[in-house]
């Protein structure tokens, strides 16, 4: 099952943020939206990324986070589904 998270976060703190949710490990989608809500970046996330296959996105990130002020935050996680409690 698929949830998804908003965060509102200022552009200086996005990577760190990015950095953040990637470490987490459950996080399969991250889309960046101005405050207006329109899409500027769009990344997906395959299960055990490596930083060297990562580093190019956070960079584009980075650079990205000149540019914005207010920013949103969309991240799609997958959750493991509960196979019901056992008495």
């Amino acid at each position: 099952m698929t949830k998804k998270e908003t965060f509102s976060i200022h552009g200086k703190n996005l990577v760190n943020k990015i950095k953040e949710l990637i470490e987490e490990g459950n996080v399969t989608s991250i889309t960046i939206t101005d405050k207006h809500g329109k899409e500027l970046m769009t990344f997906p996330l395959a299960v055990g990324v490596v930083a060297a296959v990562i580093a190019p996105v956070l960079a584009a990130v980075g650079a990205l986070a000149l540019f914005v002020g207010e920013c949103s935050l969309i991240v799609e996680r997958e959750e493991k589904e509960d196979e019901g409690e056992v008495i």
